[in-house]
């Protein structure tokens, strides 16, 4: 923001906060000097180091600089440029001109009247994260899986065949026709007692009863 537009913005802001209705009249420039913005009493919020800056500035709203205002008569706003054009102003034709009068433009009164564009914009904080799932306090702990009992492997391994007559046990590497301890026919089972034909886990005959195995 230039000393201009702050200037300018420093008039609206006062006139605002004390007497609205005048910020669409016309202003006599000395009550800009001496009320609405005296140079003691603001220049901290214009920046300005010394009261020559501060006429300086005014000059250049007075002369119609960044269009801010419009000054009465035209006879005076050009006497204010010409001055501006030297290498060194008058800055005392502001106290000697008379009947002066500044009306502050539309558009920039509106911008004026807006938030301040040198008030830094705070971003809105981010959304907090979602809260965790309460958990009771009464809720057991599992295992974790390395602290599980490991499978007992002899339970895994498969049982080995068996003969359906005397209960041995068969090869089980290999195909087996006849049991090698009892020599029964382990295709085609067969009851010892009425040699009927038996279906495999069978425990008893179902022609004569007798148990299957059973010498």
């Amino acid at each position: 923001m230039t000393d201009l537009e702050r200037f300018f913005r420093r008039l609206v802001g006062n006139l605002a906060s004390t007497d609205p209705a005048r910020l669409h009249r016309p202003i006599p420039l000395d009550d800009v000097r001496q009320t609405i913005v005296p140079y003691r009493a603001n220049r901290r919020a214009l920046g300005l180091e010394s009261s020559e800056d501060y006429e300086l500035v005014l000059l250049r709203l007075c002369a119609g600089e960044g269009g801010f205002v419009r000054t009465e008569p035209e006879e005076a706003r050009a006497r204010f440029a010409d001055e501006l054009r030297g290498s060194n102003p008058d800055l005392e034709v502001l106290g000697a001109a008379e009947n002066v009068l500044l009306t502050l433009r539309s558009e920039p009164l509106a911008r004026a009247l807006g938030p301040d564009p040198e008030i830094s914009y705070a971003p809105p904080a981010p959304p907090a994260p979602p809260a965790l799932p309460h958990v009771p306090s009464d809720v057991p702990d599992f295992p974790e899986l390395d602290d599980l009992p490991e499978a007992d492997a002899a339970a895994e391994e498969p049982m080995p065949p068996h003969c359906l007559y005397c209960g041995g046990a068969l090869p089980s590497n290999r195909a087996v026709n006849f049991c090698p301890h009892c020599g029964q026919s382990q295709t085609v089972a067969l009851c010892t007692h009425c040699h009927g034909e038996l279906e495999p886990g069978w425990r008893h005959c179902v022609n004569c009863g007798a148990a299957v195995g059973q010498a």
